[in-house]
């Protein structure tokens, strides 16, 4: 595959005008919180319990409303409505697959939309985030990554695509009354619209939130990130957030990875596997997931797979290699690979004692599946021959 791949939009941030009136309180960290709590008028010395409380009402109880707030005084509550909100993200759409795959479209700030998928699996649930508006990849398999990016989601928007979700499955669970421990959001994967890496701070924010232990509580171990390969992001991502890693990875060498996942034209395999090799919290308790979808004839032979046995081996990875079959979108260049290619793959890596599980296509009749998210309002209607000229195909 000698062709060019197209160019990665080098955007790291696109500042936004933060719309003015009250103040949403979602999305804030706690420090962020008690400043402009204090900055509006609580005291210092209560601040921080203030914080507190409201947390709890926001992130654990689900309450949208400061007048049951009924641990706060009456005139502190009045004055709260006054001065901040609590908003979340907007559902347009939303969209049940025969499997039980939903797929919501939620409006944001400016009027611009994103999709989030949420996953029902037996003894899990799992809500696919997401935290661009479009891309600012171009990989070119990926449906979400032919619309362009339009700008990073605040930690409010990413972290308020959980809140509405548990909101939709009635997850919230009312003071009072006993604690069910079964989750139906269980876990979250940032692999929806967007590079997760190319908007970190928004995300790090938006994940401690989610794991914060007086609030939604997930564990740092139900959260997976997925990237790329935003190379020096990539130890931050364990320092800062701690949550697990997997890498969209869906090539062997670097011609062929520089045509799928063009960021490769940067960061070349050997310095995203040696970063991989020293992320901190890679263990064979907590194991880098390699995403590798299956292309008819582009990554798919039995060299592949003993090359991609051979790269992990060579770095010393703890890894599982999770296996995606193709999803077709329209105008898609690529075919998804036969089954029996798929197994002959799969059965290669377990031999080599490495899991391989096949991730089994989810809400395809709704157009929910890996690499075929695409806000409606943005979508941009392209030929296969657009699409080929794009990827360089």
């Amino acid at each position: 595959m000698s062709a060019k791949a197209p160019i990665t939009q080098d955007v790291m941030t696109i500042p936004r005008k933060l719309p003015e009136g009250p103040i949403n309180l979602v999305g804030l960290t706690r420090a962020q919180m008690r400043e402009v709590l204090i900055e509006n008028g609580t005291p210092e010395k209560q601040a921080k319990m203030r914080v507190g409380q409201i947390w709890q009402w926001i992130y654990q109880w689900g309450v949208r409303d400061f007048a049951e707030m009924t641990n706060l005084a009456k005139t502190y509550r009045a004055d709260l409505a006054e001065k901040f909100v609590i908003e979340i993200p907007e559902v347009v759409s939303r969209q049940v697959s025969e499997d039980g795959t939903r797929k919501y479209l939620v409006r944001i700030a400016g009027g611009h939309e994103v999709e989030v998928v949420y996953i029902p699996e037996e003894g899990r649930g799992t809500l696919c985030v997401s935290s661009q508006v479009g891309c600012t990849l171009t990989c070119s398999f990926c449906h979400t990554g032919t619309q362009k990016l339009v700008r990073n989601l605040t930690s409010a928007e990413i972290v308020g695509q959980i809140m509405m979700a548990r909101d939709d499955l009635e997850e919230w669970p009312v003071p009072g009354e006993p604690k069910d421990e079964t989750r139906l959001l269980s876990n979250i994967v940032l692999m929806g619209m967007g590079e997760p890496l190319y908007n970190f701070d928004n995300v790090r924010d938006a994940m401690k939130i989610a794991m914060d232990p007086e609030g939604i509580s997930l564990s740092r171990r139900r959260i997976t990130l997925s990237t790329s390969g935003v190379v020096p992001e990539i130890a931050r991502t364990a320092e800062e957030i701690g949550c697990l890693l997997a890498i969209s990875f869906h090539a062997t060498t670097d011609e062929t990875r520089d045509v799928l996942v063009p960021i490769n034209k940067r960061w070349k395999i050997k310095e995203l596997l040696q970063a991989l090799a020293d992320y901190p919290r890679a263990s064979n308790s907590e194991r880098i997931t390699f995403e590798y979808v299956m292309l008819e004839g582009v990554n798919d032979t039995k060299e592949d797979a003993h090359r991609l046995i051979e790269l992990i081996k060579e770095y010393n990875i703890p890894a599982k290699i999770n296996l995606i079959p193709f999803n077709e979108w329209p105008g898609a260049p690529y075919k998804r690979s036969s089954g029996n290619r798929i197994h002959a793959f799969a059965d290669i890596i377990y031999k080599a004692g490495y899991a391989s599980p096949i991730r089994t296509p989810r809400g395809e009749d709704i157009m929910a599946a890996c690499g075929q998210l695409k806000s409606a309002t943005e979508r941009a209607r392209k030929s296969r021959k657009q699409i080929e000229a794009e990827a360089g195909l």
